[in-house]
């Protein structure tokens, strides 16, 4: 069968069989860490010629190894991008269950790929274009390591907890607050002491979805998850939970406007302000994110992900 005449989003059943590769198997892996990569994003991570790398991303699909999420068949109707999504699918966890333990046993991948909806998918692709920026930057600095999902330090305590980084925090008036960051990465710093060499970040995809500030605290807002990580800072949660001698929330919103209106809610916290940054996504794509001059959580101010 020829590479352009399978079918998108149906799995044929008479296809030439395959022998799983490192580069495969890398694939997978990449592929688990972001949760959902567009096949854009894996060219740029695996390298090589994209035209071989595609059809093998379409070999792997049709085997069951990767997923292809169905909610992005909307792009396809709309005339919208058609960079082909992917998720890992059943062959791919079990790939990963012999490997190593960072799969769940329990994990039905496939399914749970399959049947995410748009809104999920876009937010899920927000993150993995944050993220796969970072990891192609420090590549290119040659003396910043990325560390992320499994790769992240954790005290014993959290290292065999399904999500260790799910917490609460009691506010001043001991209203209760969940946190569960977006993504969680450590920034390693070649040469630097042993006590000073990461710099630990908790990102927040953005889309605008959410209001941001509301009178009760018991409705979602931003605002709300900004007292969250003020109190995680202030009562060195961070320490005590996780080890971080040090930690930055990023915020990667739609718009400049949106980032204006997010460093305007943050001068209603009583401190902590300096935790914070925030960046469009638009111009963030078009730059270095670790040159990137992100907006402070202070007016007019702008710091980077390497200035601590």
């Amino acid at each position: 069968m020829e590479f352009f005449r399978l079918p998108r989003f149906k799995r044929v059943i008479e296809i030439q069989p395959i022998q799983l590769t490192d580069r495969d198997r890398d694939i997978i892996r990449r592929v688990y860490r972001y949760r959902f990569l567009r096949s854009t994003h894996i060219v740029a991570l695996i390298g090589g010629s994209p035209q071989q790398l595609l059809r093998r991303l379409q070999m792997l699909y049709h085997h069951g190894f990767l997923e292809r999420p169905r909610a992005q068949i909307d792009y396809y109707h709309r005339g919208g991008s058609r960079h082909i999504v992917y998720g890992v699918g059943s062959k791919g966890a079990a790939v990963l269950r012999q490997e190593s333990n960072a799969a769940p046993q329990n994990l039905n991948t496939s399914l749970e790929n399959r049947g995410i909806g748009r809104m999920f998918l876009e937010h899920a692709l927000l993150i993995s274009d944050v993220m796969v920026g970072l990891e192609l930057a420090c590549r290119k600095s040659g003396d910043v390591h990325l560390l992320t999902g499994d790769q992240i330090p954790l005290p014993d305590h959290l290292r065999n907890h399904q999500e260790p980084f799910r917490w609460r925090v009691t506010l001043p008036n001991r209203q209760k607050l969940g946190i569960v960051p977006d993504h969680v990465f450590a920034l390693e710093f070649m040469g630097q002491p042993p006590d000073r060499n990461r710099a630990f970040f908790f990102l927040e995809a953005d889309r605008a979805t959410m209001p941001v500030i509301r009178q009760n605290l018991k409705q979602t807002s931003f605002y709300r998850k900004l007292l969250a990580y003020e109190a995680t800072w202030t009562q060195g949660l961070h320490r005590s939970r996780f080890g971080f001698h040090r930690f930055r929330v990023i915020t990667v919103t739609s718009s400049l406007r949106r980032v204006e209106n997010l460093v305007t809610a943050c001068q209603n916290l009583e401190r902590g302000h300096g935790l914070f940054l925030f960046a469009d996504r638009h111009s963030l794509a078009e730059t270095d994110p670790l040159a990137y001059d992100w907006k402070a959580g202070r007016p007019h101010e702008t710091a980077r992900l390497l200035d601590f």
